[in-house]
């Protein structure tokens, strides 16, 4: 059985900014079919606007298009397809952009954010399995990563979403999706970060400004933050980075290495360009690691010196979904958010209706965003 519901849908990639101008996210009626099996019917409550979706709708991140996008979002189980019997309808769940299949090698590994088959489906714009449940017209419609949240329901893999409890609103609930996920999980899984270290995170957006306050509540001694936004950096200070520095600055690298006595044992680059992922390179000391969270265009590239790599044992990593295993870490992270550890509700920004929804794309391209929400 099939409804429609109201959903954003991108049909062509690289229109202009100002986007509340050339409306590339068009609100359509579309189809919607029911759940398969093993597959969740969701009505999306709160969906995150995540810079991943702009690099989607600019075409930094080409996805087959015409699709419904959105990643980052919270909700509640509508219906559920055979097979699935931990969630009723009315269950609330966190929607996770990559779905894990459980069986393939990064999987039984314990390492999901690698699944093989759920990063072929992303990739074809499909739910894990190779299926499609949208329409406009009677034409199918791609999925977004398995989630497709800019809309009033969606269908995903049971294998893309975590229960959680009622006690968070809906748009605190969708920022642990990607933001909080994403940020946190680079300090706590891909870094572990240890107390007394010292860190800097290059670009304050959802994802970094989540980042440093998983490095503050790692007990790191001195957490810079970096960002082109003095407010950003001002809100940093309030949330517990020891110095801040623009990266408007000829000279911000320096600044960082003189504040830090020679760099910071953890760079994070959460900005996802390639002038932050060298600046964080270029502030990590001796001995040190650098950490990107950051999707540039595919078509960038970053020079890295090898000698300096080898002679100061220095380690450049990638964190996808911060290296996290979501149903064990999504509980975790509430968790330290109840107790003030991870006071995310301070990066919320604005909230936009569906209708609203590319006047929030703008806010994101200037940098001015935090973190704002549709509430469907």
């Amino acid at each position: 059985m099939s409804l429609t519901v109201r959903a954003a849908v991108l049909e062509a990639m690289g229109l202009p900014a100002p986007y509340a101008q050339s409306r590339p996210l068009q609100i359509r009626e579309v189809e919607l079919d029911g759940p398969g099996p093993g597959e969740v019917q969701v009505r999306v409550l709160a969906a995150g606007l995540c810079h991943s979706d702009l690099s989607v709708v600019n075409g930094d991140r080409p996805r087959p298009l015409p699709m419904v996008i959105g990643h980052e979002s919270a909700g509640e189980v509508v219906a559920c397809g055979e097979g699935v019997h931990d969630l009723a309808p009315g269950d609330r769940v966190i929607m996770v952009f990559v779905p894990s299949c459980g069986g393939c090698l990064p999987c039984q590994e314990g390492r999901p954010a690698l699944c093989e088959p759920g990063a072929a489906s992303n990739g074809a714009g499909t739910l894990l399995g190779g299926v499609r449940r949208l329409r406009l017209n009677g034409q199918p419609l791609n999925h977004h990563v398995g989630v497709s949240c800019f809309a009033e329901q969606c269908v995903v893999s049971r294998r893309s979403c975590v229960k959680i409890d009622t006690t968070l609103t809906p748009a605190e609930a969708a920022l642990f999706g990607c933001a909080v996920l994403t940020g946190a999980g680079a300090v706590f899984n891909t870094a572990r970060l240890g107390a007394g270290s010292t860190a800097a995170v290059v670009g304050l957006g959802g994802v970094g400004f989540s980042a440093l306050l998983a490095a503050v509540a790692s007990g790191a001694r001195e957490v810079v933050a970096v960002d082109f936004s003095d407010d950003k950096l001002a809100l940093a200070r309030e949330l517990g980075a020891t110095a801040t520095v623009n990266a408007r600055d000829p000279d911000a690298a320096e600044q960082v290495r003189t504040l830090t006595r020679g760099g910071v044992d953890v760079a994070f680059e959460m900005a996802g360009a390639v002038p932050a992922l060298e600046l964080a390179w270029a502030v990590t000391r001796r001995g040190g690691s650098t950490v990107s969270s950051g999707l540039p265009n595919p078509g960038k590239r970053f020079a890295l010196p090898p000698v300096q790599m080898v002679a100061e044992e220095r380690t450049l990593r990638g964190s996808y979904l911060g290296s996290g295993v979501p149903a064990r870490d999504l509980p975790r992270y509430v968790d330290l958010y109840r107790r003030g550890k991870l006071p995310v509700d301070r990066l919320m920004g604005r909230t936009f209706a569906l209708d609203d929804i590319n006047l929030g794309l703008d806010r994101l391209a200037s940098g001015e965003a935090m973190r704002d929400v549709v509430l469907l």
